[in-house]
């Protein structure tokens, strides 16, 4: 269950843009750093496991500053980006593409997309049912998801150690190098997630099959897939 301490609802989506228009001038510097560069890796694996062909089109959701957008274009694919933070957008690198929408209410037509991806997002929105929907209303027939999150490894010894610094490290590094109530709030935000069964539950409710889950390296990251029915 959600700390009670946490927003939520309004209150929460509120939080949550402001926090990331504040933190948006040093977020991918700062992702580096504390992720040791594995966010990078963790999205090619996502990307990878979505299967596409070579121009296919993609949706990244909850965008950020455009890292997963830049990745898919490298890899050869067409990729729109969609946030509802504006400081985010703003201090992308990209150039076009990139849309101002909320995740609850997508700005886009039914069966627009090959795929979706999103990264680290899924504990920020305030439902995630609604999310799903909209994931699948505007993917194709066919069409896939890859959903990145953080998690906790599975070896009671890296728990342990993630714990220690997803927790106590990371908000102080935060604080030090942007704003120490954002970075709080990231680790303490992995109790909005609802259990491993739930979040598959909910896609398949959504309209998705073929819902897979799986730890990434280190065990710090997870990845849901699914495929649109």
């Amino acid at each position: 269950m959600p700390d009670p301490t946490l927003p939520i609802g309004k209150e929460k989506a509120v939080f949550v843009r402001e926090m990331f228009d504040t933190i948006s001038p040093t977020y991918d510097r700062l992702n580096r750093v504390m992720t040791f560069k594995l966010d990078q890796i963790w999205r090619k694996q996502a990307l990878n496991s979505l299967g596409l062909q070579e121009n296919s089109y993609i949706l990244d959701l909850a965008c950020g500053t455009g890292d997963f957008v830049k990745l898919a274009r490298l890899q050869g694919y067409r990729c729109v980006g969609t946030d509802f933070s504006t400081g985010m957008l703003s201090h992308s690198k990209l150039s076009n593409d990139l849309v101002v929408s909320d995740a609850l209410n997508l700005s886009f037509a039914n069966n627009s997309f090959d795929a979706i991806t999103c990264g680290f997002a899924l504990r920020n929105f305030t439902e995630l049912p609604p999310v799903f929907r909209e994931l699948e209303r505007v993917l194709r027939p066919n069409g896939r998801i890859a959903l990145l999150e953080v998690a906790k490894p599975s070896s009671l010894v890296m728990r342990f150690g993630h714990g220690i610094y997803f927790n106590k490290v990371v908000p102080f590094v935060g604080g030090l190098l942007s704003d120490r109530r954002a970075y709080s709030y990231l680790p303490a935000s992995v109790n909005y997630l609802p259990p491993t069964a739930t979040i598959i539950e909910m896609l398949v409710k959504a309209g998705f099959s073929n819902v897979s889950h799986k730890l990434l390296i280190s065990g710090a990251a997870q990845l849901y897939g699914a495929t649109k029915v």
